[in-house]
C-alpha cells in the first residue's frame, strides 16, 4: 500500500514522520475466543507522521479495509463506577449548556449506545444511534424506548436523518479521511444552523506528553490536539464554540455550529502549530528511552519470579504488549468486563480474566493501563484480598523521574 502523501484534514503535503512501530494488531478490541486466534491476527504497521501546516497526526500506512467494526468488537466502558460518574456528568452539562429537552439527538459511532440512552433519558430528547458492533451487549440500566439503533456505518445515505444535536464520541480517530468525514456531517446539517455538533476524540497531546505508546495502536489512524480539531471543523463549514480537555485531560472536546459562507471568528493559530511539533520531536527523542525502560523492568521482574499482570484488556493493553519483547513475563490481561473474560488479546495471546481469579493467583505487580482507575482498582483489590504493588503506566521513566529497577524488584 502506497503511504499518505497529503495531510487529510488540511490538504498540506508537509507531512514529517516521527514514530514507526511494525506488525501490530490491526483490531485490539475483537472478542478472540482462543489463544490461536489470537497470535495470528492479522497485524499492520504504524509510521506517524504531523502535518507541519495544521499539526494534525496521522498513519500514513494506515489501510481501512483491514478494519472489523463488527458485532465482536467489544470497547464498551460503562462497566466502570468512575467512567459511569464522568459520562453521566458529560452528559448532563450538554443538555444544561444547549437546553436539550424534548430534543432530536443523533450519535454517530454510539457503540452499545450508552451515552445516547443518558442524553435521552436525562433530557427527555429522542436519539438514533448509528454503530456497526451495535448488538445492544452492555450493562443494566442503559435501554431505553427513546432510542433507534442501526447497525451500520454513518455513510452518505444517512445524511437524510436530522437533528438538533449531533454527537460524535471517541470515532473521528478511527477515520482516515477525516475532512470528508466531517464535511459529511455537515452536508446532513444543511441550512439548519441553529443545530450543534459534539465530538470527543483522544487527545494527542496527553499522548505526546506521557510519551504513551501504549495509546498508539492501529485503529486509531487520527490525532488531534484543539488547534488541529479546530482546523479541521473550521475548514468544513463549522463555527468553533469550545474546545477542552476531559478525563483527566485524556479527551479532547470540540462544541461547534454550522455556518454558512466564511467563518466570522477563526480560532486555528497557524503559530500554535509549533508549540505542538516540539512536543511531537521530544516524544520522538524519548519514546525508545519508555520502550526500554519497560522492557528492562519485564525482564528484571521475570527473573526474579515475580508474579505481574495488566489491568485494562483493552487497546492500551494490546499495545503495551505488543511492543515489549519481555511480555510473557506478564501472566494475564485483567478486565472487569464480563463480556471479555475467557477470551484473549490479539497479537500476544493473553488469555483476559476477571479480578476474581487475582485472589487465587496473587499478583505481585499490576500495572494500571489507565491511571484514572487506580482508586476504583484499589477497591476491588481490597474487596477480594490481593495485596499487590500498583504501578500506574504513565510513571515517566524517559527522564529518571519514576522509581528505579531496584525499587521495584524489591517488590
Amino acid at each position: 500500500m502506497n503511504e499518505l502523501q497529503n495531510c487529510p484534514t488540511c490538504g498540506s503535503t508537509q507531512l514529517q514522520p516521527f514514530y514507526a512501530v511494525t506488525d501490530v494488531p490491526v483490531h485490539s478490541v475483537l472478542m478472540l475466543t482462543t489463544r490461536e486466534q489470537a497470535l495470528s491476527y492479522p497485524t499492520g504497521d504504524i509510521h506517524l507522521s504531523v502535518c507541519q501546516a495544521c499539526g494534525f497526526i496521522t498513519n500514513t500506512t494506515f489501510d481501512g479495509s483491514k478494519q472489523e467494526y463488527s458485532i465482536p468488537y467489544e470497547g464498551t466502558q460503562s462497566y466502570s463506577p468512575t467512567f459511569n460518574a464522568f459520562h453521566k456528568r458529560l452528559a448532563e452539562g450538554i443538555i444544561e449548556r444547549y437546553d436539550l429537552h424534548n430534543k432530536e439527538i443523533i450519535e454517530i459511532g454510539c457503540g452499545q449506545g450508552e451515552f445516547l440512552v443518558l442524553l435521552c433519558e436525562l433530557g427527555q430528547n429522542q436519539g438514533i444511534g448509528f454503530d456497526p458492533a451495535f448488538d445492544n451487549r452492555r450493562p443494566d440500566g442503559y435501554q431505553s424506548d427513546r432510542v433507534t439503533f442501526i447497525s451500520d456505518f454513518y455513510s452518505e445515505e444517512y445524511t437524510r436523518y436530522h437533528a438538533d444535536f449531533v454527537c460524535c464520541k471517541m470515532t473521528l480517530e478511527h477515520i482516515s479521511d477525516t475532512a470528508e468525514f466531517v464535511h459529511r456531517v455537515r452536508r446532513s446539517i444543511g441550512d439548519r444552523l441553529e443545530t450543534t455538533v459534539f465530538f470527543q476524540v483522544p487527545n494527542a497531546r496527553y499522548v505526546l506528553n506521557d510519551v504513551a505508546f501504549w495509546d498508539v495502536y492501529y485503529e486509531h489512524c487520527s490525532y488531534f490536539d484543539a488547534n488541529s480539531l479546530t482546523c479541521l471543523f473550521e475548514r468544513c463549514g463549522f463555527q468553533v464554540l469550545d474546545t477542552h480537555t476531559e478525563y483527566d485531560d485524556q479527551y479532547l472536546v470540540i462544541e461547534a455550529k454550522p455556518v454558512v459562507g466564511r467563518i466570522t471568528k477563526p480560532h486555528f493559530s497557524p503559530d500554535a502549530v509549533a508549540d505542538l511539533l516540539a512536543e511531537v520531536e521530544q516524544f520522538r527523542i524519548r519514546s525508545s528511552a519508555q520502550l526500554a525502560h519497560w522492557d528492562q523492568l519485564l525482564a528484571t521482574w521475570a527473573s526474579a519470579g515475580k508474579r505481574v499482570v495488566i489491568w485494562g484488556g483493552g487497546s492500551k493493553g494490546v499495545s503495551f504488549l505488543t511492543a515489549l519483547k519481555h511480555n510473557r513475563a506478564i501472566q494475564y490481561a485483567v478486565d472487569i468486563n464480563p463480556n471479555k473474560h475467557g477470551t484473549y488479546m490479539a497479537g500476544t495471546g493473553h488469555e483476559i480474566v476477571g479480578p476474581a481469579v487475582l485472589a487465587s493467583y496473587q499478583p505481585n505487580i499490576i500495572i494500571v493501563m489507565n491511571p484514572i482507575y487506580c482508586p476504583e482498582i484499589r477497591q476491588e483489590l481490597a474487596k477480594i484480598g490481593v495485596q499487590a504493588e500498583l504501578l500506574a503506566i504513565d510513571e515517566d521513566f524517559s527522564q529518571g523521574a519514576s522509581l528505579s529497577i531496584s525499587t521495584l524488584e524489591a517488590v
